[in-house]
């Protein structure tokens, strides 16, 4: 898989052996707290990965951003180099890999038990769910955002930001990445080098579209997330519904 790359910002000290990186490239700084769900996954208060609040102990995030020391949840930030008086900060309880994810791309998905429920306000707000096997259309544009890289330098982004990407036909997603891609479990967007997408440090945050959490940024081309001969590739939230369902009514027991 040459051509993969994840969206997980590399810690100097640590060696994440196959794992990759993701940050819009391009966009614009989101309006502050306009995204209420958005969290952010931080190893030694540096952020890691995107991810949402679903539910008040419950964030939702890529099975690829787990690591092998505790992860602490961030909600209600914009600033992540400020302390803003908005932010809880939460520690990680259990982490919940789909059972059937091996380090690959397919089953790209996690759910993060956290310690303590999040206190609910105006800038910490769980965001619906999609319904289960709910089309999304082709050719429609939907919301990224993220704190990751943002561009030549490569420089993680204090504040949050956002741009729009396209989704794209099914077909077309294979057609360029072939075996990697699985239809069932994924949807590729397309973007514009103008506009910018999704890049290292944006794994684990959603694709919004029609206002529901459609995917889940999951891999971009190795090397150049901004290449838009590549469909940036999310994992495709509503197939994930019944073990989304069953992981958090079972507080995460699952057998």
């Amino acid at each position: 898989m040459s051509h993969t790359y994840c969206l997980i910002i590399f810690l100097q000290l640590f060696s994440l052996t196959g794992a990759s990186e993701s940050g819009i490239v391009g966009g614009r700084v989101a309006k502050p707290h306009s995204r209420p769900y958005m969290a952010s996954l931080q190893l030694h208060d540096k952020h890691l990965c995107g991810g949402m609040l679903i539910q008040e102990n419950f964030v939702l995030t890529a099975a690829h951003c787990r690591q092998s020391l505790p992860l602490t949840v961030v909600l209600g930030a914009h600033n992540l180099s400020k302390k803003e008086k908005s932010q809880q900060r939460i520690k990680v309880a259990k982490y919940h890999q789909h059972p059937k994810y091996t380090g690959a791309h397919d089953y790209d998905i996690m759910l993060l038990e956290l310690k303590e429920n999040a206190t609910l306000t105006r800038y910490v707000k769980a965001i619906g769910l999609p319904k289960k096997d709910g089309k999304i259309p082709a050719l429609i544009d939907c919301a990224v955002a993220g704190w990751g890289k943002t561009g030549a330098s490569m420089q993680s982004s204090n504040v949050l930001k956002e741009t729009t990407e396209k989704t794209q036909f099914g077909s077309e997603c294979k057609n360029i990445w072939q075996k990697t891609f699985k239809s069932q479990h994924m949807i590729c967007t397309k973007f514009t080098k103008k506009k910018g997408g999704i890049c290292q440090g944006d794994s684990g945050g959603p694709l919004i579209c029609n206002s529901k959490p459609q995917g889940i940024t999951a891999f971009t081309k190795k090397d150049d997330c901004n290449d838009p001969k590549y469909p940036h590739v999310f994992t495709k939230v509503n197939f994930f519904i019944p073990w989304i369902k069953n992981v958090m009514n079972r507080l995460g027991n699952v057998a």
